[in-house]
């Protein structure tokens, strides 16, 4: 089931409201606040909160590194070299909340891989929709028999 209208009017009206704040604001991440990404046949993404900048991500890095960032003076360049050199850390000052339709085995692989702090709607509380994921039959594979992680021949026919 894609988002209602009443979902989109809801979402419309929070996009609406503006409010003061002490915090840092980030351009980008304002304009992408609560718009709704579609994915899949009835999945869909949206960002409804975030906390940090680009000026987080260095000013954790330089308390890290101390007299090691003298070398990368202006923030595009250290954001850069942390990028290249696999340095992480300083971007998880960075967070962003998201909202998430999506099919129970894809939230099964987040969890398993810790991706992410959850909540999700409680099917022991509330009522849950008739809906299901059937993948289209141009997507459906075989196991690959040289990665047992991956696809291998599209099915066709019957197979499918």
């Amino acid at each position: 089931m894609p988002v209602t209208e009443d979902q989109l009017a809801e979402i419309e009206a929070q996009r609406a409201e503006t409010a003061p704040t002490r915090r840092v604001v980030a351009p980008g991440m304002e304009a992408r606040l609560y718009r709704v990404h579609p994915v899949l046949d009835h999945g869909f993404v949206r960002v409804v909160d975030y906390m940090g900048d680009d000026a987080a991500i260095c000013q954790a890095a330089r308390v890290s590194y101390g007299r090691g960032t003298k070398a990368v003076s202006n923030d595009e360049g250290l954001i850069r070299y942390l990028m290249r050199h696999w340095h992480s850390t300083p971007f998880e000052m960075c967070e962003v909340k998201f909202h998430v339709k999506l099919p129970v085995f894809v939230a099964r692989q987040w969890i398993r891989h810790r991706t992410a702090n959850v909540n999700e709607y409680s099917a022991r509380y509330s009522i849950l929709d008739r809906e299901f994921y059937i993948p289209a039959p141009d997507a459906l594979a075989a196991q690959s028999t040289v990665n047992n992680q991956g696809r291998g021949e599209v099915l066709e026919g019957e197979e499918a």
